[in-house]
């Protein structure tokens, strides 16, 4: 037991100190824990050495993880992509591995049916480690996580037919039919069992579960659902994974979806780090040490096939080129259904336990690897990809309208609705072409151009005008607008939207009087809804709102005095909240 528990305190000390630190410099979490299972495994410090038990443990956040895919993914959603899954993945997966195993038997040598599985098992990339990198960076809801995400899904299903023909690999000895119809038929009831006892059982049993206003007990049937469901689909030999995805999207349309989400999400964080950290801990490091060169050259060029062969089929889909480029990048490594695959055809005599062993390390190599790639494709490609060439401003016919609004979003769109309504012209810049070619198809009249540029703001007729509205969302852009306003067209009155207390005291240095705070008015016309509706007088709630607008418009002015000093505006707020409490307290005891 006390040697379990220091087992754990080892892996959690080093996922906590490596994570953080891989982030940090911008290489994602899977990095991370890759490293951590390096430096605490057999071959780093040797803290920890029961690799195959955590190695089975971990395999759970792969499971859970896809349970949550499955969640994401409403059957109607998982129709739409068919199109995608099929014909991305499909040739995602038969090119690389005809690709791979080519160079293999041309390059290297290898035997035939070695060739296959290493070509079949490399095709397949890490949903564990490339789904988390998309999601940290906000990309699995655009073109190129979607389609990334359906290549994934289509190798997860690859993995089940490439089992079931292992057996005609190994030693030129033919399955028994027999035994290959009953395998289907396990495999076919076990489909059939999760689809219909999910179809009709689970929503009756978490409303059971629900009724019952335990939370640890409906922890615990999440847990039950997505665990048994992988176990009872493994049983029939087919992927834990497949069993936990078709249980997420049986879930996905009810409406415990969200609370079990919730349950389920920080198991599966956990596991699925504690996976990447066993494959880490699992790196053969002797025998890249013996021969560092040959396994990092292969593990780059395998890589590098893959991403081109990625690329190619992107770009023939039609995925524009900084798509095609982030899905080769996150798409390159090789995958944990690979360890799978090779162990098996070890056991089933397909391929040498040297061979399958060299092949897991490259694998290995590939996933430590894919986080710099990605990173640098993320930083330095995509970005100039993704640029689109610069569109001249447009040039601006001077009408003398007598207000110009630098910014024309939520807030700039108001005033100028406003004013037209009203019938004063006024004169509206923009430099977020989207949102100008946007705005104009209404009927508004925009300019595209930056108003932070001296010029713009005098072609557009600051000289003569009377009042300028900065409506910007940038806190830096705003201030850029004022400096020049109050430089060179002193004649303007200046009205600013302030972004927070902090934007208003940026503004109040440099002359801006009044400027205001976008959502102070809003923030308190809803305070006196919620005081309305819990039986507060009309009267008493239009006092409580006019004394707390008053004593903060008070406390941010006095503020403004101390605000580059950290201390004194910790002090300042202190006592203003201590003010505004007397004030009320006062208000109570004369009624």
């Amino acid at each position: 037991m006390m040697a379990g528990l220091v087992t754990v305190v080892v892996l959690l000390v080093a996922m906590v100190v490596a994570v953080p630190v891989a982030k940090r410099f911008g290489f994602g979490a899977p990095l991370g824990y890759l490293a951590a299972g390096l430096a605490v495994g057999p071959a780093g410090l040797g803290l920890v050495t029961n690799v195959e038990a955590i190695g089975h443990a971990s395999e759970l956040g792969v499971v859970m993880l896809l349970f949550l895919i499955g969640l994401e993914l409403r059957p109607a959603r998982l129709w739409v992509m068919r199109k995608s899954v099929l014909g991305l993945g499909g040739a995602q997966v038969g090119v690389t591995a005809a690709l791979v195993a080519g160079l293999g038997i041309v390059l290297l040598g290898l035997p035939v049916p070695a060739a296959l599985v290493i070509g079949f098992g490399l095709a397949l990339s890490s949903t564990a480690m490339a789904l988390p990198m998309l999601a940290e960076r906000g990309l699995l809801a655009n073109q190129s996580g979607r389609n990334a995400f359906s290549v994934l899904l289509f190798q997860d299903l690859a993995i089940i037919p490439a089992v079931a023909l292992l057996p005609l690999l190994g030693n030129g000895s033919v399955p028994d039919a027999d035994g290959a119809w009953v395998a289907v038929a396990k495999a076919a009831a076990a489909v059939a069992v999760v689809l219909v006892g999910g179809r009709f059982l689970l929503r009756p049993l978490f409303r059971v579960v629900d009724r019952a206003g335990s939370p640890e007990i409906f922890t615990a049937t999440a847990l039950l659902v997505v665990i048994g469901t992988a176990v009872l689909v493994e049983e029939a030999g087919l992927s834990m994974s497949l069993g936990a995805f078709m249980a997420g999207v049986l879930l996905s349309d009810s409406e415990y979806r969200h609370e079990v989400q919730a349950d389920i999400q920080p198991f599966e964080g956990l596991l699925l780090g504690l996976f990447f950290v066993s494959v880490g801990m699992g790196a053969d490091l002797p025998a890249l040490m013996a021969q560092p060169l040959r396994f990092v050259a292969l593990a780059l060029g395998v890589m590098a096939a893959k991403a081109l062969v990625m690329v190619v089929l992107a770009r023939i889909a039609g995925v524009p080129v900084a798509g095609a480029i982030r899905m080769g990048a996150v798409l390159s490594q090789g995958g944990e259904f690979g360890f799978v695959l090779f162990g098996l055809a070890v056991a089933g005599g397909s391929m040498a336990q040297e061979q399958a062993s060299a092949a897991m390390l490259v694998v290995t190599l590939s996933m430590i690897a894919t986080p710099f790639v990605f990173a640098a494709a993320e930083r330095w490609l995509v970005p100039r990809l993704l640029a689109k060439p610069r569109r001249p401003f447009d040039s601006i016919a001077e009408d003398g309208s007598p207000v110009i609004i630098c910014g024309f979003g939520r807030v700039g769109q108001v005033v100028g609705r406003v004013l037209r309504m009203r019938g004063i012209p006024f004169t509206a810049l923009e430099k977020n072409a989207a949102q100008v070619d946007f705005v104009r198809k209404f009927g508004n009249k925009v300019y595209y151009g930056d108003p932070t540029r001296v010029e713009l703001l005098r072609a557009a007729g600051a000289e003569k005008a009377r009042v300028l509205v900065v409506a910007l969302a940038e806190t830096e852009e705003s201030l850029r607008v004022v400096e020049v306003a109050r430089r060179h067209f002193p004649n303007l009155t200046l009205f600013v939207r302030a972004r927070n207390r902090w934007h208003v005291h940026q503004l109040m240095d440099r002359g801006v009087e009044n400027p205001v705070r976008e959502t102070f008015d809003s923030s308190l016309r809803l305070t006196a809804d919620v005081l309305r509706e819990l039986g507060v007088a009309d009267d008493e709630v239009a006092r409580t709102i006019d004394t707390f607008r008053a004593h903060d418009e008070r406390t941010l002015v006095r503020q403004h005095a101390v605000h580059h000093d950290e201390g004194r505006l910790i002090q300042t707020t202190r006592q203003a909240a201590e003010e505004l409490q007397s004030l009320f307290e006062a208000d109570r005891a004369e009624r």
